[in-house]
């Protein structure tokens, strides 16, 4: 059966190209109305620059001071009058006497100088040392361990029996107090030297007064010669309430 419409009557057969060709023409205006930009043209205006004209400033002309010339120097005065005196002083000649001896000459013998060795104040520790300090009342002890345990015995007995255990709650002070103390026994046996730490100054007072006490000992002995020997001792009691 034949066609009633010939092809070229028939509508729909350029419709794809028309509507490619519609759509490339939305997006080219699309794409137009997005760029597009206005400008404000009261922001661009920059206006007119007016420049003035240059102001010649005018320079008055002063005149050069005119500065009168020094005055001429004084003319030079004339030479003072030298007179020659004649040189008519004698003048004694110094005459240095030679220092070299001769032969003849008898030699006085110099006496032998006497140089005395002073003493080196030695100290060595007390835990150190070859013989300890003796406490008085503990030279029957055999070796230096007895001799230290006596030693420290007898000190903190006199210590105890001396101290003034009072003072602590005299002076506003309460619970456990401790006391470090350090003092040396010199090569004579004395005590020297005497320093004390305390909570209060009133017990290292006292501290310092007590040690001082202590009576005289046999010094320590380092290779068969005295010497100083420091020695630390710590005082703890406790402050009744």
């Amino acid at each position: 059966m034949e066609p009633k419409k010939t092809t070229k009557a028939d509508v729909g057969r350029n419709s794809s190209i028309y509507f490619a060709v519609g759509l490339a023409l939305m997006l080219l205006l699309t794409n137009l109305a997005i760029n597009y930009k206005t400008y404000d043209k009261a922001a661009i205006d920059i206006g007119q620059l007016t420049m003035d004209e240059e102001l010649e400033e005018e320079i008055p002309i002063t005149d050069q001071l005119k500065t009168p010339p020094p005055p001429p120097p004084p003319p030079p005065a004339a030479p003072e009058v030298i007179e020659v005196v004649e040189d008519e002083v004698e003048v004694e000649e110094t005459v240095i006497e030679s220092s070299e001896t001769s032969q003849e000459e008898e030699i006085v013998e110099v006496e032998e100088v006497v140089v005395e060795e002073v003493e080196e104040d030695i100290e060595v520790p007390f835990a150190v040392i070859e013989n300890v300090p003796v406490f008085p009342g503990c030279e029957k002890e055999k070796g230096n361990n007895a001799k230290k345990a006596c030693m420290s015995e007898k000190i903190s007995q006199f210590v105890n029996k001396k101290f003034n255990t009072d003072l602590a709650s005299e002076l506003g002070l309460s619970g456990r107090q401790r006391i470090n103390v350090i003092f040396k026994i010199d090569k004579n046996g004395e005590i020297t030297n005497i320093m004390a730490r305390a909570p209060h100054p009133g017990l290292e007072k006292e501290a310092k007064r007590v040690i001082g006490m202590l009576p005289k000992m046999k010094p320590g002995m380092q290779r068969g010669k005295a010497v100083t020997v420091p020695y630390s001792l710590p005082i703890l009691f406790q402050v009744q309430d």
